[in-house]
């Protein structure tokens, strides 16, 4: 018979394929092992790692153990104590089941795994590496298991090499961390890494964990949300229209505990903010949906963070509606009593009207005013000899640039730039002449292009002065946010923000930069902060210049903003003094030139 090309896999070749699904990066193990920490019974994890996962990950629980042959199994691939038969996966209660993440851990790893049940005198120690058994021996251990993940994807250097940096997997970490704390409140979590503690959270009630992963401030500014309809119960906390922030964050869906990732219920959330927020203003939710398990499925996806309804229509409906109905209760109620975790009673409260939020900042914001001149870290406008602001510019141009039509529009304005007429048009471009010609200027873009390269300037000998405040705010943040904010206490400092570690997640802001001393800072650090891992995660940028993008992005003037003719003039002095007046740091056209021979060309059609 003539041998065929299919072959069999062995098995560690299969299990590096499954790992390749279930395990993306270290925060991939987390998420499973802890699920499996959950499922057997643990009132307290402890999670340990080192260099962001990649070097160790170490969960410890006190659950109920396996004895020696499940101890062995459980690292078989398919090897589950979930389910018997198939019909078991539509109505599954646990976190995992289906016998695949530690069979592929071990696959791509050097593991130990310790565990002992309350019942046994001894504990059972097992190391695989690689997916190869190496040894299994009794030792000494307290009840409860530990596995230890060390030097992850190490027989896989290719797959090593595509992991982000420390800080990204550490943020994905946490992630993983918090995604399973919120809805299992009755369990004691704690996280150490690299031998610092992150987070330590003893059992709480639900809002009792959501202050102590987001902020204390959070209390005041979410409604609970309370709906028994039968088919779906839906419980947890909506954030209040004039709390929703301009970041999509702590956004969390649970069914039946377990958090999912589905479109169709954020859509529902939206829809019931929609005529009462501001355009991209997002509301936090904490939604929890308890329901039959035989009406979902989340069989549809390796890392089961989607789920499948059986009536999509009816769950979009009743969460909607009961978004709506929390939000009004929030509206009618003066004062919130949230340690009780009861729906609200409403009943002789006098409604009041729901406001949209508003943002406050400074209408004449111009870093490169006149009045900050003498400041040694700002770049100097002339306001009577406009075409001094191009000195040494377009000669850099013709260099880096073989487009000689920009060069050529730019020593036109040089010429011509005196005493422009200027106005407004869509409350987004700022329209001038020139020259015959017509130039038209993104303000946003522009705007963003000035702050960028003045804090891009900034140096430990070219600080920004900080504005001291005269009563210092505490800012409180995230695990993840707290662990990046030190990370970037130096450069903060540099630019003008006088900040200081007050206690677990949280700053002291005593001083800001002097350009900002309107703006909420509270809220514009955390602009900044989702700004800058919005960038780290699509490029890989120098901290300092990152920063600097995070900060002219969430500072600078937005589109809808009304400008008088001086700020439009001001703002086109200060944007041809940059270096770079055409493009935005990621590459964005700033102005556009429409030249007079195309107008008369038009007309005599």
């Amino acid at each position: 018979m003539e041998s065929g090309i299919i072959r069999v896999l062995p098995d560690h070749v299969a299990n590096k394929i499954a790992a390749g699904e279930v395990v993306q990066r270290p925060a991939s193990v987390v998420k499973e092992l802890m699920e499996n920490a959950i499922d057997a019974g643990a009132t307290q994890i402890k999670l340990i790692i080192k260099d962001a996962g990649k070097t160790l990950i170490q969960v410890i629980d006190n659950g109920k153990g396996m004895n020696p042959m499940d101890a062995r199994l459980c690292f078989e691939r398919h090897a589950t104590s979930k389910i018997l038969e198939a019909e078991d996966l539509f109505k599954l209660s646990t976190k995992g089941f289906r016998g695949e993440a530690l069979a592929s851990i071990a696959s791509v790893a050097q593991v130990e795994l310790k565990t002992k049940q309350s019942t046994s005198e001894t504990a059972i120690q097992i190391n695989i590496e690689g997916g190869k058994f190496i040894a299994q021996t009794e030792c000494q251990a307290p009840s409860g298991t530990s596995f230890t993940i060390k030097n992850l994807f190490f027989n896989i250097p290719a797959r090593r090499q595509f992991l982000k940096s420390d800080q990204i997997e550490l943020k994905h970490i946490i992630d993983e961390v918090e995604r399973l704390a919120i809805p299992h409140i009755n369990i004691h979590f704690i996280v150490q890494s690299n031998g610092n503690e992150l987070l330590n959270l003893p059992a709480s009630n639900l809002i009792g964990r959501i202050k102590s992963l987001v902020g204390s401030y959070i209390q005041k500014e979410l409604v609970p949300v309370n709906e028994d309809a039968g088919y779906i119960k839906i419980s947890g906390y909506v954030s209040l229209p004039q709390h929703c922030i301009k970041t999509k964050k702590e956004q969390y869906f649970f069914v039946n505990n377990r958090f999912v990732k589905q479109p169709f219920l954020n859509h529902a959330i939206y829809d019931a903010f929609k005529e009462l927020v501001s355009y991209q203003s997002h509301p936090r939710y904490f939604i929890f949906l308890e329901l039959n398990p035989a009406d979902i499925d989340i069989n549809i996806h390796p890392t089961k963070t989607e789920v499948k309804f059986t009536d999509d229509k009816t769950a979009y409906m009743l969460l909607n509606s009961a978004v709506k109905r929390a939000i009004a209760k929030g509206a009618a109620s003066a004062d919130l009593n949230f340690e009780s975790e009861q729906i609200f009673n409403t009943e002789g409260i006098e409604a009041k009207k729901l406001v949209a939020p508003t943002i406050s900042y400074n209408p004449s914001y111009n870093p490169f005013s006149e009045s900050r001149n003498s400041q040694p870290h700002h770049t100097k406008t002339n306001k009577e000899h406009w075409e001094k602001l191009f000195t040494g510019f377009t000669e850099q141009l013709a260099v880096e640039t073989p487009v000689e039509k920009e060069q050529t529009a730019l020593q036109s304005i040089e010429s011509e730039a005196r005493d422009f007429s200027v106005f407004q048009m869509n409350k987004k471009y700022i329209v001038t002449t020139y020259h015959q010609n017509i130039l038209i200027v993104d303000q946003q873009r522009a705007h963003e292009r000035i702050v960028y390269e003045h804090y891009l300037k900034t140096s430990l000998d070219n600080r920004i002065a900080s504005q001291q405040l005269l009563f210092a705010e505490q800012l409180e943040v995230s695990a993840g946010d707290f662990n990046l904010i030190q990370q970037l206490l130096p450069e903060f400092k540099i630019m003008g923000f006088d900040l200081e570690v007050f206690g677990k997640n949280s700053f002291v802001i005593n001083g800001i930069p002097s350009d900002l001393q309107e703006f909420n800072i509270q809220q514009t650090i955390d602009f900044i902060l989702e700004s800058y891992k919005i960038n780290t995660i699509d490029a890989k940028l120098e901290r300092h210049d990152n920063l600097s993008r995070a900060i002219s992005k969430s500072t600078s003037i937005k589109y809808g903003k009304v400008l008088q003719e001086i700020e439009m003039k001001q703002l086109l002095m200060a944007l041809f003094d940059c270096e770079n007046p055409l493009y935005t740091a990621n590459g964005k056209s700033i102005m556009m030139e429409i030249e007079n021979s195309e107008i008369e060309k038009f007309f005599k059609k």
